[in-house]
């Protein structure tokens, strides 16, 4: 998606491709001890990591990758509005050091707004698998997005 992306462009069924990311352990441990520091996002030595097989990303750490996935596989093209918040947030299973996430989105319902003319509500599922096509991270986040044209006419 080269172009702009507007309300229009975005009817249920859309896939949305949002590129790839590989995670290192650096970089989980780092944003683990500033923002979650629990001993298996922190310390691979830890009792609590050995039990859960290693060393894995916070989910918050999970959920931040996906949203600059599609901050720049997206949202930077489209004429995008404020979002009111997500739903049905989940991490199904662990991010681990060495893993690429694959995000992805698909577009679930889409309507004008009531309120404001100009604009539409698109409900988007957002989620992101690894190298194995385990889905890793899910969210359904609904924004909206500008429409062609001018709709206060």
């Amino acid at each position: 998606m080269n172009k702009t992306i507007y309300f229009e462009d975005l009817t249920p069924g859309v896939r949305i491709a949002l590129g790839s990311r590989r995670i290192e352990r650096d970089e989980i441990i780092a944003f683990a001890r500033q923002f979650d520091p629990q001993p298996f996002h922190v310390d691979e030595d830890a009792p609590q990591t050995r039990a859960v097989g290693g060393l894995m990303a916070s989910g918050w750490h999970s959920c931040s990758i996906l949203m600059r996935l599609i901050c720049d596989h997206f949202l930077i093209k489209a004429e995008n509005g404020i979002s009111p918040g997500v739903k049905d947030l989940r991490w199904p299973a662990p991010v681990r050091p060495g893993d690429t996430l694959t995000g992805f989105g698909k577009v679930l319902e889409a309507r004008p707004s009531a309120t404001r003319p100009d604009q539409g509500l698109v409900r988007i599922r957002y989620s992101a698998v690894n190298q194995h096509g385990r889905l890793v991270v899910r969210m359904d986040s609904t924004a909206f997005f500008r429409r062609r044209g001018d709709q206060r006419k």
